[in-house]
């Protein structure tokens, strides 16, 4: 009997390998924290995250690192079993919580490896600046606006 890979595995596959790949070339071909000019408001800057979100606790001392992977990890099993368990024409929230499991997994996988996050997309408007971010953590933040979407807007929409 043949099985099949779930979408949803296969999308957050994806953005783990996405994630991983373009985090090992802003590695090697970035000079830390030297900015390099994509567009007038985008530069690839190569930095490094040991805290969460807009580097939340980045200085704590290192204990941060495991509480923030132990954590990404619970959750990270918590979207397992939820997408397990939606309904196969519920796209949006299957969708956006494959790319929120895709970004979770690349940056425990940085933790874990490294001790940090690499984050290399940096955008700007002139003297405002962005923090510096990743794959990971762009597929995360357009997951949650899927989810947020079914929410507010086709939760309701139910589909036999």
């Amino acid at each position: 009997m043949r099985r099949f890979v779930p979408l949803w595995l296969l999308v957050a596959g994806s953005v783990v390998v996405l994630d991983q790949a373009t985090k090992l070339l802003a590695d090697a071909w970035l000079d830390y924290l030297q900015p390099v000019a994509l567009l007038p408001v985008l530069n690839l800057t190569l930095s490094y995250n040991p805290g969460a979100a807009f580097s939340l606790l980045g200085d704590a001392g290192g204990w941060q690192r495991w509480l923030f992977t132990g954590f990404a990890l619970v959750v990270s099993v918590a979207l397992v079993i939820w997408l397990r368990r939606l309904p196969p024409w519920d796209r949006w929230q299957t969708w956006g919580l494959a790319l929120i499991l895709g970004g979770a997994v690349g940056n425990v996988i940085d933790r874990i490896a490294y001790g940090h996050v690499i984050d290399f997309i940096h955008v700007y408007w002139r003297d405002w600046h962005y923090p510096i971010f990743n794959v990971a953590d762009s597929a995360i933040t357009v997951g949650v606006v899927l989810i947020l979407i079914h929410a507010f807007f086709l939760d309701d929409r139910k589909q036999p």
